[in-house]
């Protein structure tokens, strides 16, 4: 069996930074109540920049730090819920912008847990002799979604974008070891962005509609602190670890009571749940990789470190990869 390393990882986030302070102003809210509830103290915006983007900024970052060349990506994934259209694929235009001639891209859409859902059939590919390298992608321009009259749910998203390059090899420390993913869709319309409906009546053709991002906060919150330990608990008896041996739980920056909730109920020091939701917010799709990176960058993740990952959102959705680094 083939192992799989993630060679690099970069991440980029817009350069207009908004602060809860810039949201009061807009909105009946303030700097205490938003920290207090989700731990947030600021996030960044993108300004003219759609998700494609965003995403091929860190692309280009990820080539530059590899030293790869373009040509040898064989595929190229992105998880979004806020791609630049219905088609062509946000990837596709990653692809075509990157010049990666030689590389399959598609998206993918499971929301916050795409990332997740984008290492599976990362590993999937990889598994199989055709395809040697592969670029995953989570990349987010959520504030074009985003009802910014709604309080409950304007004060939580940011705009970013993360990724990682992941290689099969033969020899190596590194390696996927487990993991577990779940949809419930059942308890889909307590996480909606973009809903459209169709026409009511034909001829009507100036009729279009797409609904804006609602949430049902209290419904996510129970689904997140209870499936998320199931889902991180069976990923790692998979991998054939114990809670113990984990060194560090990256987890989707939702909400910072959901994290410490969590870690509550693995009875794992909070030390090994990191978080960086005060400074970007909840960024989706992009929030565990740019968590990753930012670890790394850090130096607190290091070559041969035991990591879940893990991310859970819309669909609804929820899975863990449990990796040595």
């Amino acid at each position: 069996m083939k192992k799989i390393k993630i060679v690099e990882t970069a991440s980029f986030v817009p350069q207009k930074i908004v602060t809860n302070d810039d949201l009061s102003q807009i909105m009946d809210t303030s700097d205490e109540w938003i920290k207090t509830r989700t731990g947030i103290k600021q996030r960044h915006i993108s300004i003219g920049e759609n998700t494609s983007a965003l995403c091929l900024h860190v692309a280009q970052k990820l080539l530059e730090k590899s030293g790869w060349e373009a040509d040898s990506i064989d595929l190229i994934l992105v998880a979004t819920m806020s791609p630049d259209s219905y088609t062509p694929a946000t990837a596709a235009l990653v692809q075509g912008k990157l010049n990666a001639r030689n590389a399959l891209a598609f998206d993918i859409s499971a929301a916050c847990s795409g990332f997740i859902y984008g290492l599976k059939v990362a590993e999937k590919f990889l598994q199989q002799g055709s395809t040697k390298r592969i670029m995953l992608i989570g990349g987010e321009v959520l504030s074009k979604v985003i009802d910014w009259s709604d309080r409950t749910s304007a004060v939580l998203f940011g705009d970013g974008a993360a990724g990682v390059l992941l290689e099969s090899q033969v020899t190596g420390d590194s390696d996927f070891l487990g993991a577990s993913l779940h949809t419930f869709g059942e308890f889909g319309d307590k996480l909606e962005a973009g809903k459209t409906t169709a026409i009511s009546s034909f001829p009507n053709l100036s009729e279009h509609h797409i609904k804006a991002f609602s949430m049902s906060g209290r419904d996510v919150y129970t689904f997140a602190t209870h499936r998320v330990p199931e889902s991180i608990v069976q990923a790692v008896k998979t991998a054939g670890l114990s809670l113990e041996e984990i060194d560090y739980f990256v987890l989707h920056q939702a909400n910072s009571r959901i994290v410490k909730q969590i870690a509550k109920k693995l009875a794992q020091p909070l030390a090994k749940f990191p978080m960086n939701i005060a400074e970007y917010g909840n960024t989706s799709a992009a929030s565990v990789p740019l968590l990753l990176d930012e670890l790394i960058a850090q130096g607190k993740i290091k070559r041969g470190a035991k990591i879940a990952l893990s991310g859970f959102g819309g669909g609804l959705t929820v899975g863990t990869q449990v990796i040595i680094y």
